[in-house]
């Protein structure tokens, strides 16, 4: 077991010559912060088909890349969150799946959104956040498989 422990160690990639630390001090616990809170909703996205999973885990690879080498590489090294940051950045795309999942929940959620919200000019935002964020996904590359 210990041998199994030490060649998954062994294989991990270091990617801390990718990180720029930010110098300011509160502004590095800011990054790091919001980092792990990032992750954390990437791993209920995991989960939860009602939220993404790629937008928190390439927005935590963000915020790491400025607060912490040690976190940037477990997450560019992790078994399922690296792939997508990997992918993401060699210009691979996003899974077909991911897309359709994606949008497939901004059309429901923010369309439920609109039914139930009495004010014209949030209906009207509401609408137009909606259709950006369908545009951009579908507009970004589809990963082939």
């Amino acid at each position: 077991m210990a041998d199994k422990k030490k060649q998954t160690k062994q294989s991990q990639i270091d990617y801390s010559h990718e990180v720029k630390v930010d110098k300011n001090i509160p502004r590095r616990y800011l990054w790091l912060g919001l980092g792990l809170l990032c992750t954390g909703l990437g791993f209920i996205g995991a989960f939860l088909p009602v939220m993404p999973t790629t937008v928190f885990v390439l927005l935590a690879a963000y915020f790491f890349a400025r607060s912490s080498p040690k976190f940037y590489n477990w997450i560019m090294n992790h078994k399922v969150f690296g792939p997508f940051i990997r992918d993401w950045r060699a210009g691979l795309g996003i899974p077909l799946r991911a897309k359709i999942l994606a949008v497939s929940m901004i059309v429901l959620t923010i369309g439920y959104s609109i039914t139930v919200v009495p004010v014209l000019w949030v209906k009207i935002l509401l609408l137009m956040i909606g259709l950006t964020l369908c545009t951009y996904l579908i507009s970004r590359p589809t990963k082939k498989v």
